[in-house]
Parts: structure tokens; C-alpha cells; sequence
């Protein structure tokens, strides 16, 4: 029986960490679903995801494509995919073991049992659930989810969260090609459509860890892409009433 849960990573050069990561999602009770997105990594992953399916024929997908694409392409191209195949629950989550795969069984449990059309794995949302993050890097993160909340007004915790489950029918609410945002900004758009679309959001608490293999994907262009971006996002939707989130 197809399942209902698809769980979408994104890929460039995650050879320490995508066959170890696809067992354990597979592994859990919920039985998800998994879609690899390569950006056509030279380190060979897709290679390892196509050996992967030949544990898992049915339940493990891969997409690879032409090159460095950007992570809110892929995205988008999973997001399509998930709506194609008539998965109702869509996650989003990193290759390398920063987002526990144990945790989407928490995320999913949280959108089922409290009818929640968008659940955010949130680092901030009780405390700062960081571990082994330079000090430099876990200020970054926070205080710019502060200025989103101080800009937009948006009343989410943790805004450029990339551990969110998301309902079918917000992705179908949302016009994804006219998605402006193709880096770090993406996460908070998706967000902040959402929320003014008056969906029923929640956030529920996680430990971020930092990857222990590989190479982190961050650079100043994405994060200064996030700062223009929520002005951009501000004064495109002033006119568009918002609606409370949920929090625990």
C-alpha cells in the first residue's frame, strides 16, 4: 500500500551521510516515503541513493538534475512531485543528521492529532536547541529569525526552520511558481505565505545538532538573500489580514 508521508532531501555532495540517513527513515513506523533531489553531486551520492533503491524499490525515489540549482528549486520540485503522486504529508528535512529522522514521527504525530496544516521542527521555539554550533553561527540564526518576527510581524519562532511538515493542501494553496526565493529567504516565504494564508501552523521543539560529516552549504549571498528578501516579502503582502500560530 502506498504511503501517504513523503520526506524530501535535497543533495550536493552528501556521501558521508545519504545511505545511513535513508536507512533510519525507512526504519520508522510511520513508513514514509523518501525523495532524494541531487544537484548532480561529483561526490557520487546518487550513485549510493541508486544502490539504496535496491533495497527499497517502492519507497525510495531520486532526481537528479543538471547542476547546483539551489535549494528552494528543490524544493519546489519535490513539492510537484509529492502533489503528482498524491502524497497528503510532505516533509522537508536535511541530508546530514542536523533534523533527527526520529523527529518526523513527532512532526507528523503533531499535524495528524491536531488537524495542523504546517508543523516546524523549531530550534527556537523553547530556548535555543542548538548543539555544536559555533557561538557566531547560532547568533546569526536566531537574531535573524528576530528580524523577520520584527519585520513581518510573523509570530513563528523559528522562521528559516528547513525541518517542516507540511499538508497537500497548503502546497496546492500556494502558488509555488511564483515562489521568489531560491536560498535561506525560501524557508521563511514559505512560512510567511503560509501564515497570511491564515493556515493552522504549529511549532514543535527540536534539537538541532551540526553535521559531524561533510561540508555545511551556507554562504553570505544565501544569508544576504534572507535580510532583502523579508522586506521584499513585507511590502508585497501589507494588504493581506494574517492569522495566529500555534505553539507548544
Amino acid at each position: 500500500m502506498k504511503s501517504s508521508k513523503l520526506v524530501i532531501i535535497p543533495t550536493f555532495n552528501e556521501k558521508e551521510n545519504i545511505q545511513d540517513m535513508i536507512v533510519e527513515v525507512m526504519a520508522l513506523p510511520e513508513s514514509f516515503d523518501l525523495l532524494v533531489i541531487d544537484d548532480n553531486s561529483p561526490d557520487g551520492t546518487p550513485d549510493l541513493v541508486k544502490q539504496m533503491q535496491e533495497t527499497y524499490p517502492d519507497r525510495l525515489s531520486l532526481i537528479v538534475r543538471k547542476g547546483k540549482l539551489g535549494l528552494g528549486t528543490a524544493y519546489l520540485e519535490g513539492f510537484a512531485y509529492a502533489l503528482k503522486e498524491g502524497y497528503e504529508y510532505i516533509f522537508e528535512m536535511d541530508a546530514d543528521f542536523s533534523h533527527n529522522p526520529q523527529d518526523l514521527s513527532v512532526l507528523y504525530t503533531a499535524a495528524v492529532t491536531g488537524n495542523h496544516d504546517m508543523v516546524i521542527g523549531s530550534r527556537y521555539v523553547s530556548g535555543v536547541n542548538v548543539v555544536n554550533w559555533p557561538m557566531g553561527r547560532v547568533l546569526m540564526s536566531f537574531f535573524a529569525s528576530k528580524y523577520v518576527q520584527f519585520i513581518t510581524g510573523i509570530p513563528i519562532k523559528d522562521t528559516t526552520a528547513g525541518f517542516v511538515c507540511y499538508h497537500r493542501k497548503v502546497l496546492e494553496a500556494i502558488q509555488l511558481d511564483k515562489v521568489k526565493f531560491i536560498g535561506y529567504a525560501f524557508q521563511i516565504e514559505m512560512k510567511f505565505t503560509t501564515w497570511k494564508m491564515g493556515f493552522n501552523i504549529l511549532e514543535v521543539p527540536i534539537i538541532f545538532t551540526d553535521r559531524t560529516r561533510g561540508t555545511s552549504k551556507m554562504s553570505k549571498h544565501i544569508f544576504r538573500e534572507a535580510i532583502l528578501g523579508v522586506i521584499y516579502m513585507k511590502v508585497k503582502s501589507i494588504f493581506v489580514k494574517p492569522r495566529p500560530v500555534n505553539q507548544i
